[in-house]
């Protein structure tokens, strides 16, 4: 079993290292011109530099290299070891792709060709999807379909970050607190190793929002958004979904990951949908994201990122509930009220501005 502590210490670390890398990344960015300059899409008015996804992924990874140089992983199993290299090193390909993209500007097709190789080799070190599970069913073992099903979901998620990064602040506040969910299951699942990892991105994407939150500084850029979205989606899949087949909470264990990425999911395929209907291609951007609708009903930046925060809490201490976590219920309807107080202060805030 390892300890506690070091998650607390992977997380600390992660936040030390975004808060001393990120200032000079930001000084490296603006003097070579690696900027995210403002368009007709875009809701920032100013070039800003598009490169801070180096700091969350630095940080992220020093938190796991230090924390397994003192011991923190422990012995961990031959298959347990390989999921965790998987999810580390998938990590780091898909960060690659981001950063290219970042500094050369990839098209969408040779992004999604890259990433889909990147998942299709890590679902051979073990990061796979093996159950689905339907309502009123019991668990259904994939066989042959496990590759495309864990494929899409390393792909679409990674992807999904990315779409909803287009707010000061708010892909990684998703991603913190989707991470620290992720973490608090894991290890109530008795899934520690992969509640390192997730602790690690925790403190990177929190500890990003210093620099981050509205008015932001500095851009992750797809780097940081790829990194975080397959990050989060391979610990979904090593820490919740792999015990399926051992817990008796299993039909219980596979429903977990997609409610607590659940907002990205959602916003993702509704974009998908809406795009799809007008003729249009599900990979040209447009304004139809959540976000963008709550910006063009008059909500204010600042409180359109923080609602979106509340539903991301919210779904994922539905996810503690459903778990039977001690309190899990407690935490529920604490973030009900919360979610509900932001969404009155949304109305409200739309009714004005229509006055």
């Amino acid at each position: 079993m390892l300890g506690e502590p070091y998650h607390l210490i992977a997380f600390v670390i992660s936040v030390a290292v975004v808060w001393t890398t990120t200032p000079i990344i930001k000084r490296v960015g603006l003097k070579a011109g690696y900027v995210d300059r403002p368009n007709e899409r875009k809701m920032h008015h100013r070039p800003m530099v598009r490169l801070g996804g180096v700091s969350i992924f630095a940080g992220s990874l020093i938190a796991l290299l230090i924390v397994w140089w003192w011991g923190g992983f422990g012995l961990l199993p031959e298959n347990k070891e390989w999921e965790i290299w998987g999810v580390t090193l998938g990590g780091i390909a898909f960060f690659a792709i981001g950063l290219v993209d970042d500094l050369f500007s990839l098209s969408a097709i040779s992004r999604l060709i890259a990433q889909t190789g990147v998942a299709a080799i890590v679902w051979t070190m073990g990061i796979r999807i093996d159950f689905l599970t339907l309502p009123f069913a019991n668990l259904i073992h994939l066989d042959w379909l496990s590759l495309p099903i864990t494929v899409i979901w390393l792909v679409g998620i990674a992807n999904a970050i990315n779409w909803i990064d287009g707010l000061d602040g708010l892909a990684a506040g998703v991603c913190g607190i989707s991470a620290v969910v992720l973490l608090i299951l894991c290890l109530f699942m008795e899934q520690p190793a992969a509640a390192l990892v997730a602790a690690a991105l925790a403190g990177g994407a929190l500890g990003f929002l210093r620099y981050n939150f509205n008015p932001a500084q500095i851009f992750m850029g797809d780097g940081g958004a790829y990194f975080m979205g397959f990050t989060l989606a391979g610990v979904a899949v090593i820490g919740l979904v792999k015990i399926a087949a051992v817990t008796t909470v299993a039909v219980t264990a596979v429903l977990l990951p997609y409610l607590v990425l659940a907002v990205p999911i959602l916003d993702m395929s509704v974009v998908i949908l809406s795009r799809i209907k007008k003729g249009q291609s599900p990979f040209v951007a447009d304004k139809g994201h959540l976000h963008h609708r709550l910006i063009k009903a008059g909500i204010s930046h600042r409180l359109t990122v923080l609602f979106i925060y509340a539903l991301t809490l919210w779904v994922g201490s539905l996810a503690l509930a459903f778990s039977n976590i001690p309190s899990g219920w407690g935490f529920a309807l604490g973030a009900t009220f919360l979610l509900i107080y932001l969404g009155w202060q949304v109305w409200c805030n739309r009714r004005k501005t229509k006055e």
